[in-house]
């Protein structure tokens, strides 16, 4: 399976100093109104939305939706990733799920193109404020001082870990458009394509989803 994500706005660099947490939830919130509709439009998560399953001794089989103890794979998900005070997250990408992703980042901004890496050798922090804003909170600390929303039950995230993200490449441009007055020069503008990966039916030569 394959999306893009979308992001314009602030996307600051962290630091030992400032670990960017309430940036990241920011970015979090952010994607999962992207996510949550994800769920609504693609078939087969909207078949996971709403078609209810139930766990028997032979294994998961679908159910009525009157059945004792039937349950949607959605909710299934949420009830598994409870964390932050009792609030459910879903990530679309999890290691109980089996899929790990790759992700081709355009990164425009108000500069010239490239500068992506120091002398260092250090990629540019902001990317890594971007990873830690595509995944799950750890714990309430890392929500930033925000509270999740009555709309954001469950929260929507694209990754239960970062380190679900098997390749990312980044290409870099300068952004054109007019500075709007909401708007700071420091703003960025990210494309994000997602691309979903099963490595089991890789090692199956199976077709990947």
């Amino acid at each position: 399976m394959e999306f893009r994500l979308i992001y314009q706005g602030t996307l600051p660099a962290a630091s030992q100093s400032n670990t960017r947490t309430a940036e990241k939830h920011a970015l979090r919130k952010h994607f999962h109104l992207q996510l949550r509709e994800l769920w609504k439009q693609h078939p087969d998560l909207r078949t996971q939305s709403k078609q209810k399953y139930f766990v028997s001794e032979s294994g998961i089989v679908l159910a009525q939706s009157d059945t004792p103890g039937a349950e949607t794979w959605l909710e299934h998900i949420a009830a598994d990733h409870i964390r932050c005070d009792g609030n459910r997250f879903v990530p679309l990408i999890s290691v109980a799920g089996g899929f790990t992703c790759t992700l081709n980042i355009l990164f425009l901004r108000r500069d010239n193109p490239g500068n992506l890496i120091d002398h260092k050798g250090d990629i540019d922090n902001r990317i890594k404020v971007l990873f830690d804003g595509l995944r799950l909170p750890r714990d309430v600390k890392e929500l930033g001082g925000y509270t999740i929303d009555s709309d954001e039950d469950p929260f929507f995230c694209l990754l239960e870990d970062d380190s679900l993200i098997t390749s990312v490449t980044v290409t870099t441009d300068r952004l054109i458009l007019p500075l709007e007055s909401d708007r700071g020069l420091a703003d960025v503008m990210l494309l994000i394509h997602v691309i979903m990966q099963n490595p089991s039916a890789v090692f199956a030569g199976g077709r990947l989803v």
